[in-house]
């Protein structure tokens, strides 16, 4: 099992990577390295001759980059830093430990606001005392470098024409979906921390309304916001 190849053919979770020898033996006291001087026990081959890592093949590759020059680079809104964190804790690589570390400890502070206009639906068939709260859209503005890091795929560009640096402010993202605890979860993961919010009354008795919109539900119409801010 000693005898390697220079390059390594690996099936990684289902995921096929190739790579150099030299890169999986690039930190001496991980588990990767144990594994790939033979020291780390038999290892598994697929039907097709490839060294079998019953690992998570898609983060892998994240750890072959670090492998090759030491260096960590994540995408923009990459959100599964604590998976990967997980895994470079199970092939101890205490290099790439350090620069997730480094990397949480770097994260810009700054502001994000987080609105919606909702109301209450109401039960049918005999159920009119069941309120269920119902909510339009999620609005997202801050600094959109930000807003992406946090939401990630989950965040709607559509309705934001400007299309400049990630520096610039915008007030026109909105979430694709209207579960408001998702995205406080989000931002609570990203390290943010709610620092207010306010909200409108209700409708009352608005009269004026707009063909197709239920009564009861317009009457309950209001606007919550909610400011979250990272130190």
């Amino acid at each position: 099992m000693s005898d390697f190849p220079a390059l390594v053919e690996l099936n990684v979770g289902g995921v096929h990577y190739s790579t150099s020898l030299k890169t999986l033996r690039g930190e001496e006291d991980s588990r990767l390295a144990e594994i790939f001087t033979g020291s780390g026990g038999e290892l598994e081959k697929d039907a097709k001759g490839r060294y079998f890592l019953d690992r998570d093949g898609v983060l892998f590759r994240y750890i072959l980059d670090y492998l090759r020059d030491g260096t960590l680079s994540l995408p923009e809104g990459f959100r599964e830093q604590e998976r990967l964190r997980k895994e470079a804790e199970q092939l101890r690589l205490t290099g790439l430990l350090k620069c997730l570390s480094n990397l949480a400890e770097a994260r810009p502070p700054g502001c994000i606001t987080v609105g919606y206009r909702g109301s209450f639906q109401f039960g049918k068939d005999g159920l009119a005392d069941v309120k269920f709260r119902k909510l339009s859209r999620i609005l997202v503005c801050g600094r959109v470098a930000l807003c992406r890091e946090v939401f990630g795929d989950t965040l709607n560009e559509s309705r934001d024409p400007d299309h400049g640096g990630p520096d610039r402010y915008t007030s026109r993202f909105f979430l694709k979906h209207c579960f408001i605890e998702q995205a406080f979860d989000m931002l609570q993961e990203q390290g943010f921390r709610l620092a207010g919010s306010c909200g409108s009354g209700t409708a009352g008795a608005a009269t004026e309304l707009k063909p197709g919109v239920d009564v009861e539900e317009n009457r309950w119409n209001h606007y919550n916001e909610f400011v979250f801010i990272r130190d």
